[in-house]
């Protein structure tokens, strides 16, 4: 059977206008790659088998997100080795949640103003990043960090802070990381504010590698 994700956008937060064209894009590139794709924003969804799926995608989720019974159920299904991706605001989910934080990686603390810029693909060999140049000129918000999550993870993308403005984090700056917790996998991507970059063609290659990754196939 092909793998099957599970798209959840839930935002109790900041709402970003590009969800729609984000989930749109998750199914397209799940049509042309041959993975299933379920959409949900029913924290339900959570409280039940979540057996089917081979990874879920937190796209811009924001804020609590999930009932206490769909955390424990979440959690034991990434203990029991399926994928997790997070897009952009994943990164502002689920503070209080410890075993959150430590999956993901770092939370989101501030950002500058959305504007182009320039990214240092640090690691081209991961499936999210060999497609991309050395440097990756992007639009986008350049999201800080409240700590770097370098050490902990494979830190596959970071921001140069000289190319644009307001940048808070110094010289290392990663936006973009993958690691593996036991049998499973976890990638993130800060970049995916706008609607614009789920029509660019490099972004949604990148967002392609990340989740098919993340299904281990």
């Amino acid at each position: 059977m092909p793998p099957r994700v599970l798209v959840y956008s839930r935002t109790t937060d900041y709402r970003h206008e590009s969800i729609p064209a984000a989930v749109a894009a998750v199914r397209s590139l799940g049509d042309a790659h041959a993975f299933a794709v379920d959409a949900t924003e029913d924290p339900a969804v959570f409280e039940a088998p979540l057996d089917a799926y081979d990874a879920v995608v937190f796209l811009s989720t924001s804020g609590d997100v999930l009932t206490p019974a769909g955390r424990a159920r979440l959690a034991a299904h990434l203990d029991a080795g399926a994928g997790f991706v997070g897009v952009h605001a994943a990164a502002c989910t689920e503070y209080d949640w410890p075993y959150y934080g430590e999956l993901l990686g770092a939370r989101f603390a501030r950002h500058p103003d959305h504007q182009p810029g320039k990214a240092v693909v640090e690691d081209r060999t991961h499936p999210a990043t060999r497609h991309l140049p050395p440097v990756w000129e992007f639009t986008d918000e350049w999201y800080d960090f409240r700590t770097s999550p370098r050490g902990a993870v494979r830190v596959l993308v970071r921001a140069d802070e000289s190319s644009y403005e307001g940048g808070g984090m110094g010289a290392d700056h990663p936006l973009v990381w993958c690691h593996e917790r036991g049998a499973g996998r976890v990638f993130y991507t800060a970049f995916g504010h706008a609607p614009q970059a789920y029509e660019d063609p490099d972004f949604r290659t990148h967002l392609l590698g990340g989740i098919t990754w993340a299904t281990g196939r």
